[in-house]
């Protein structure tokens, strides 16, 4: 038999929900708060079109048709990193092939090779553990960047680097954040680390890097120094779709404590060179559309969800713009991390073909800083 449908119109949007979803269809038009309950039920949903609008509903109310983007160059200072985690293909250890540790001058000069590009605006520095590094070697390089490109805005660093700061300084938190934004500029933090936050999760995965507790210790912290920061959670791998949901809420929980997370990523796995790669297949483009919509609908407290074209591709990035997100990263310069992993995407895109990509997907382009400020809106 056939699922009855109810065709509901809410100014001017008509939605067809089924009986089954329509509770939830009514707590979202209403502007109520989703359930744990109600996210996992989601994910069970395999009406993907309506699950679509309905995200799309709510970004269109949120943000309207304004899509972010940012013109900026990634600088990766180091893959030599003790943390190991099975899902990691950029990490090497010091005597592995293709290791590496960049200078201050080799930074530098990924930086100007990028500033090739007269709209480069910022740089989005991350690193690996390395194992005889110090803050101050890491803290140099950052403020060697910032004294030679002043003008261009500095985010960096995830919450595992930072907590790896912290460890092998004997500052804290607060303290590491501190210097990193007096003397390195920096003026926001990288989204990624987060994985899953479950105990389980990166007990199995992770086990050498910062805890769920710690990750979000760290951006409670850095918010409180009024330090933006964004969110992130890598699925597709061996966490359970209620993880994903308990995942979700533990970062709301957090925005509903400080408001300093500024955009949501969704990150799927990719298990090309991994550890894990021999078991687990990489995600479908119906879980990742999913997955953003669904994020979508349960951040309630988040302004941006993005689209990262990187890992999403660059085709289903652009499909994600009507399943909620209403960002879509950056220029980048060029990637390797995620490449490392196997990403079939691009290293780099032009600002040309990111504003094409924005606008055939009928939205409004909008160059912004790493703290969201528009730079300009290209009509």
């Amino acid at each position: 038999m056939k699922q009855q449908c109810i065709n509901h119109v809410y100014g001017g949007l008509a939605l067809l929900a089924t009986r089954e979803y329509q509770d939830i269809e009514e707590k979202v038009m209403q502007g109520k708060r989703l359930t744990r309950e109600d996210g996992i039920r989601l994910f069970h949903c395999h009406d993907l079109a309506w699950l679509g609008a309905l995200a799309d509903h709510v970004r269109k109310e949120k943000c309207g048709d304004i899509v972010y983007y940012n013109v900026n160059c990634h600088v990766n200072l180091t893959n030599i990193c003790t943390s190991h985690c099975k899902f990691c293909a950029f990490g090497r250890d010091e005597d592995e092939k293709g290791a590496y540790a960049m200078t201050k001058a080799q930074a530098i000069a990924v930086v100007e090779d990028a500033m090739k590009d007269p709209n480069l605006a910022g740089l989005h520095v991350v690193s690996g553990l390395h194992p005889t590094w110090s803050f101050e070697d890491y803290l140099g390089i950052v403020e060697a960047l910032h004294k030679k490109f002043p003008k261009l805005y500095m985010k960096g660093f995830t919450g595992v680097e930072i907590t790896h700061f912290a460890e092998i300084s004997g500052l804290s938190v607060e303290e590491v954040l501190r210097q990193l934004r007096d003397r390195g500029g920096l003026q926001a933090i990288a989204g990624g680390g987060a994985e899953i936050l479950s105990d389980r999760v990166r007990g199995e995965l992770c086990p050498n890097k910062a805890t769920a507790d710690e990750w979000l210790s760290v951006a409670r912290t850095a918010h409180k120094l009024g330090i933006k920061s964004n969110a992130s959670m890598l699925y597709g791998h061996i966490e359970t779709l209620e993880e994903r949901v308990d995942h979700l809420l533990r970062l709301r929980e957090l925005q509903d404590e400080t408001g300093g997370f500024q955009t949501f990523i969704c990150f799927p796995f990719l298990p090309k060179h991994t550890e894990l790669g021999k078991y687990i297949k990489q995600t479908s483009m119906w879980d990742d559309l999913r997955t953003m919509a669904i994020s979508r609908l349960m951040l309630d407290n988040f302004k941006n969800i993005k689209a990262y074209w990187v890992m999403l591709t660059v085709p289903v990035a652009q499909v994600a713009l009507g399943f909620g997100a209403n960002d879509i990263d950056g220029t980048i310069h060029k990637e390797t991390i995620l490449h490392d992993a196997g990403a079939k995407s691009p290293t780099a895109l032009s600002e040309d073909s990111i504003i094409r990509i924005i606008k055939e997907a009928g939205r409004i382009p909008a160059a912004c800083d790493c703290n969201f400020n528009i730079l300009r809106i290209i009509e």
